[in-house]
């Protein structure tokens, strides 16, 4: 029996050996080859930080790469377009190289995913997680280590932001729950291709308001160095208010169109806490519009601030703090540092809009002038009144 449990631990103990030396001489191996071929490499990953959001030059080197791709790549990864004349677009696939020159230097990208599987719950997924990390490395001569750091990945990252102005196609996004907050899922946000036809053309509203709004929305467009002026994020909050269907989703869809911006759909609903609202809007981009509707039953924001009615009965207190359990614990504070505060900062050009049947139920801090800068009141078609729309 002895001799048994002896010979188990042996072979436990021989085979972590043969790990560890397995990893070091993977490791040092590498280095070594390095040296001796005289490359360098440089890793560009998917999320920048804490995973908090997503680089902005990896998006650009996927778009450089993609157009690369279709020339170069043995392997290449094909998805449906959401418009425009393509119907598929291709891009390089995982675990495939690229080479490239630039004047006269050769350079190899390749495209890395990398799994990390575990059995303790994680932030995304209370059964455990498995999450996938991706990222380009580009190999290039250590010779050349200042012309490529200096000149070759910015002109690389330039011209990956032309590409994706080129090709982008305007989508309509709603928020995931957090479960579902998976790489092969679309991550924080799922999307569609925005197609709704509304314009300020084909808009019943007062023509002198119609064109004031506008007129507005332009100058926001244009208003990057007015906002770095004064010291302010690029950013500028909506309130449309009024009784069901006056129209305040198809002025939404109007802004949109006018601007050419995104939409993300933001369900409050579906959102955890305040720290899970900080990671969903930091995973939005620059020209977009962030729109929250019927903000009033979305969640209790209306006396987060104040105290309940003195006269609230007991029985009805245990039920909303049940409810409240059971849903979103997102709070007013929560909402309007996210939207208002430092973190509102971390990118720029976007259109907050609110929308509500109730404004008297809102609280007086969530709609204030300066983070709702515009309050537009949406009313019923008046007999005999005349408006400026276009059929």
């Amino acid at each position: 029996m002895m001799r048994e449990v002896f010979t188990v631990i042996l072979t436990i103990f021989y085979t972590q050996i043969l790990t560890i030396q397995n990893q070091y001489l993977g490791i040092y191996g590498k280095k070594l080859m390095d040296w001796v071929s005289g490359k360098a490499h440089i890793r560009f990953n998917e999320y920048t930080g804490e995973n908090l959001k997503r680089s902005e030059a990896y998006d650009a080197i996927q778009n450089y790469l993609s157009e690369k791709a279709v020339v170069g790549a043995k392997r290449l990864k094909a998805n449906e377009s959401s418009g425009g004349g393509q119907s598929l677009l291709f891009s390089i696939d995982d675990d495939e190289e690229i080479a490239d020159n630039f004047s006269g230097v050769k350079v190899k990208w390749s495209s890395k995913v990398k799994v990390l599987t575990g059995n303790q719950p994680s932030y995304n997924n209370s059964r455990g997680y498995s999450e996938e990390r991706r990222f380009f490395t580009l190999t290039f001569p250590e010779i050349h280590r200042e012309f490529i750091t200096k000149t070759y990945v910015d002109s690389v990252i330039k011209e990956g932001k032309e590409i994706g102005v080129k090709n982008r196609k305007r989508k309509l996004y709603t928020n995931n729950s957090s479960q579902d907050w998976f790489s092969w899922r679309e991550g924080k946000w799922s999307s569609m291709p925005f197609k709704h036809p509304a314009t300020f053309d084909k808009l019943a509203m007062d023509p002198v308001k119609k064109q004031e709004l506008m007129d507005e929305l332009e100058w926001f467009q244009g208003g990057k160095d007015y906002y770095e002026g004064i010291g302010k994020p690029w950013k500028r909050g909506y309130l449309l208010h009024g009784p069901p269907g006056t129209g305040k989703s198809t002025m939404i869809s109007a802004m949109a169109n006018f601007l050419k911006y995104d939409v993300y759909d933001l369900e409050l609903t579906n959102v955890k806490d305040n720290s899970e609202l900080k990671r969903v809007l930091l995973d939005t981009k620059s020209k977009s519009l962030i729109v929250i509707e019927d903000i009033d039953c979305s969640l209790d924001l209306t006396a987060q601030r104040s105290k309940k009615e003195k006269d609230e009965d007991k029985s009805e207190k245990k039920e909303l703090k049940e409810r409240e359990e059971k849903t979103s614990k997102v709070t007013l504070s929560g909402l309007l540092n996210s939207i208002d505060g430092l973190w509102s900062a971390c990118s720029d050009e976007k259109v907050i809009v609110f929308t509500t049947n109730h404004l008297d139920k809102l609280d007086p801090t969530l709609v204030r002038r300066g983070r709702m800068d515009n309050h537009i009141e949406m009313s019923y078609c008046r007999c005999g009144r005349v408006f400026d729309a276009k059929i």
